[in-house]
């Protein structure tokens, strides 16, 4: 099991270079095709709404629009350049940035996306992109951190295990990078009062794929269960974590569950979720 087809989110803002380098590096590690979308609003106005602007306020924004698109397009070519044929741009327009990426996703190995920089939220970034993608594209998402450092990525993994059908799909994608690992972490957080979460399985599981997987268990009823996996990680050097995502429709949006939105916006390390 390899990655052969990856996916890499390219937008307007100042993350989006180190994104694209990571994926290439990715891509030839795997030695998978790379795609590279750009998600754009619709640029042209109702005549309705034009006529409320200045003809040349129209025309910058306009303007801008096309130039951050091809600014995007031009860094994933000048990054792929030596990917020859492996390579391909795509360019979606619509309403909702997320649906967009959700709907490329699901024609891909992995998706590569971006932790959210609330100071770029705006410049073809939209605030709740990873988790929406990560929940509606049926895909598994590589959400890498706006700050971070690229080396040793995947050579310590903490797994957040529960047991969950989520948590399950989430390891089972992520099975290239865990065969590649040095060491993997299975961390299952239980609760004083109530049932143990079952771990000895899914390390037997892992062992038969080569994965040599550690199990530890701790128990927690005080602390948030995002703040322990966060810490955990820290405390083993994890370059990589890999968990379940959970949420819920409502309204007909997409409600991301407590510990998986405390994750993406307080993230240190890449995550690959599942949902």
């Amino acid at each position: 099991m390899s990655f052969k087809d990856l996916l890499v989110h390219v937008d307007g803002s100042k993350h989006a270079e180190a994104r694209v380098r990571f994926a290439v590096s990715l891509a030839e590690r795997f030695s998978a095709h790379l795609s590279g979308l750009y998600a754009a609003l619709p640029t042209g106005m109702s005549p309705l709404i034009a006529d409320q602007f200045p003809p040349e306020m129209v025309e910058d924004m306009e303007a801008r629009a096309a130039q951050q698109r091809e600014g995007a397009e031009a860094l994933f070519k000048k990054h792929t350049a030596k990917m020859k044929d492996k390579t391909l741009w795509i360019e979606g327009v619509g309403d909702d940035r997320a649906k967009i990426v959700a709907l490329a996703a699901r024609d891909s190995d992995l998706t590569i996306l971006g932790q959210v920089d609330p100071d770029e939220v705006g410049r073809g970034v939209s605030f709740d992109l990873p988790e929406q993608v990560a929940m509606a594209s049926g895909r598994p998402a590589l959400v890498i951190p706006y700050a971070w450092d690229p080396r040793n990525f995947g050579e310590q993994v903490l797994v957040a295990w529960n047991a969950s059908p989520q948590a399950a799909r989430a390891v089972n994608d992520a099975l290239p990078l865990l065969v590649d690992s040095k060491r993997v972490v299975i961390l299952t957080i239980n609760a004083k009062s109530g049932e143990e979460v079952p771990s000895s399985g899914i390390v037997r599981h892992l062992k038969r794929h080569g994965v040599a997987a550690e199990a530890h268990p701790i128990v927690a009823d005080d602390i948030k269960t995002s703040d322990m996996i966060l810490s955990r990680a820290s405390d083993e050097s994890a370059s990589l974590i890999v968990m379940g995502v959970y949420g819920h429709s409502r309204l007909r949006e997409l409600v991301l569950g407590g510990v998986s939105r405390d994750m993406f916006q307080r993230m240190t390390v890449p995550i690959l979720v599942a949902h």
